[in-house]
């Protein structure tokens, strides 16, 4: 036993004479990472925060990209940093991504429903006024997304940008067929955030009544598109029924059927519509007569 300890102590002698000391490669030389993108990521990790305008006044970040976000209960998760859009600082929080403006409560309807219309669910999946979270960021223009800033962030505006289906992320600001944000500080009166407006202003068949039960209504400043490009991607029709320029939260139809968000718009007359409260974004088509160019774009959420 004693000769087997031996031999074994004199083996790791030789290794380690032959082998030296373990040295780690330096990853900084005069202060400087040998590596930038390892240096943009332990910057990232450094300035994990509560949201995208947090990282950029108390860290100074100033590049769109992915970055890590962290919840009030200490939740980590991804999400995209718009930083440069009239001063930057969006979070993106949500996408809603329609995959068939004709199916209702079909699969992949997860902010209204995918159960079928049931008379026994009003509310769909209720996805606008509860905490479920799906998707990923990156892949927001190819299916609905909703991370935990969308409940946690404490925000005061919105920002919307259409983008076409399936585009990929470094192609989002260019290929935007409209992008705008508001300047109101709307938000600060429904409780911060989206989810804490659903929850004032629940997106449930038969609530409310057309016009005196709209929920929260709010001009927009346009980053691409203007009030005319807007109109006409609703299409020739639909422009005695709304107002561009603004954009519209829990509208009810002459039906009574509730839709969560009217984008770039603020409707005007009561139309009769389908009493079905399904597809994710039926507000998309308002006359019947949208652009494909509106109806095929993923919508993005994002908060500041």
């Amino acid at each position: 036993m004693l000769r087997c300890t031996f031999f074994l102590m004199c083996l790791l002698h030789l290794k380690h004479t032959i082998l030296g000391a373990v040295t780690p490669k330096p990853i900084l030389i005069n202060g400087t990472y040998i590596n930038p993108e390892l240096g943009n990521y332990h910057a990232r990790l450094r300035s994990i925060a509560r949201s995208c305008l947090e990282i950029k006044e108390k860290h100074g970040g100033t590049q769109d990209g992915m970055y890590i976000l962290t919840t009030e209960s200490g939740t980590y998760y991804q999400a995209f940093c718009d930083m440069n859009t009239a001063g930057g600082g969006w979070t993106l929080v949500a996408s809603v991504h329609e995959n068939n403006i004709k199916g209702k409560c079909s699969v992949g309807d997860r902010w209204s429903s995918q159960q079928g219309n049931d008379l026994n669910l009003p509310e769909g999946d209720g996805a606008w006024a509860n905490t479920a979270t799906f998707g990923s960021a990156e892949s927001s223009t190819s299916d609905d997304y909703k991370n935990p800033g969308y409940y946690d962030i404490s925000a005061q505006d919105v920002s919307v940008w259409h983008i076409p289906n399936d585009e990929q992320l470094r192609n989002w600001t260019s290929s935007a067929i409209l992008r705008y944000h508001t300047e109101s500080r709307f938000l600060r009166e429904h409780g911060g955030n989206l989810y804490h407006l659903f929850k004032k202003y629940p997106v449930r068949f038969g609530a409310g009544q057309c016009k005196s039960d709209t929920g929260a209504v709010s001009p927009v400043v346009y980053d691409t598109g203007d009030k005319d490009s807007t109109a006409k991607l609703y299409g020739p029709s639909a422009g005695k029924d709304f107002e561009s320029g603004f954009i519209t939260f829990r509208v009810f139809n002459a039906d009574r059927a509730a839709m969560a968000m009217c984008s770039g718009v603020k409707p005007t007359e009561c139309n009769p519509q389908t009493r079905q409260q399904c597809g994710d974004f039926t507000g998309l088509d308002l006359s019947g007569t949208a652009s494909k160019q509106l109806t095929e774009s993923s919508v993005l959420l994002f908060y500041r």
